[in-house]
């Protein structure tokens, strides 16, 4: 666990995955802008990702936590439920309920509710019922007070959908790649399994294929696209920030 400060505050953003670099992928530079600005971030891997390939889970843990510090998280933390296993179950919600009165975050990140990968999926459903059930007054967890995020918002990189917004990381997306590269036995050179794996090289250009589509969405270099599930609210359309023309 990665703790920044001396005494621990709430958090204002905090994203939630299923397994360590999921967030490097989806919504690291998004995180490393907010925590630029002045907020306070956090990360909470819902598994240590027993069941790769590569590397072993006290590696991966210990690899996520030189990212965190790369993308100026607060906070990061692992709850070492079954990889690949993942289940939205009454026990893992209660334990998520926990941590999230713990940090009492005011927006959460959430993996997009359709994907390849069960344990995607179902981070983001068994997470999402963890933020409603964590605002109930009447449900008892020991000392912990009731707290509900005020918002949820679904990184969609990978699912191929319109967004609701995109977020520009220009600024920010050496920095996201470095943090994803931390992960050296995920991403590193080495012999084992090799051919399952492509090079280091490719997976940049990869990544920077899909957030370079994004970024021109919004005129940008580089973006993050999220959805949310409610209308967004524009105050003042004088002054929204992408050019028609």
């Amino acid at each position: 666990m990665l703790d920044l400060a001396d005494d621990f505050k709430p958090l204002d953003l905090l994203a939630i995955a299923a397994h360590p670099d999921d967030v490097e992928q989806t919504c690291g530079g998004t995180l490393l802008r907010m925590a630029q600005a002045g907020y306070r971030t956090g990360i909470l891997d819902l598994t240590a990702g027993d069941m790769g390939t590569r590397g072993t889970p006290e590696k991966r843990i210990e690899e996520s936590l030189a990212a965190a510090t790369l993308l100026m998280a607060a906070w990061r933390g692992n709850l070492r439920f079954p990889d690949a296993r993942l289940e939205n179950t009454l026990p893992a919600r209660m334990t998520l309920v926990g941590e999230l009165r713990r940090l009492r975050p005011r927006v959460v990140i959430l993996p997009y509710w359709e994907a390849r990968h069960p344990d995607h999926y179902r981070a983001g459903e068994l997470a999402y019922e963890s933020c409603f059930l964590a605002g109930l007054a009447k449900l008892d967890e020991g000392e912990s007070r009731p707290h509900r995020p005020s918002k949820v918002i679904y990184s969609s990189m990978y699912a191929n959908v319109p967004p609701s917004f995109v977020v520009d990381i220009s600024a920010q997306f050496e920095r996201r790649m470095a943090s994803l590269f931390a992960y050296q036995s995920q991403y590193g050179e080495q012999a084992d399994a090799a051919g399952l794996f492509p090079k280091q090289e490719e997976i940049r250009e990869r990544l920077a294929g899909i957030a370079r589509f994004y970024g021109n969405l919004i005129g940008a270099s580089y973006g993050e696209p999220f959805v949310v599930k409610e209308t967004l609210r524009v105050d003042d359309i004088v002054a929204m920030g992408v050019r028609s023309f």
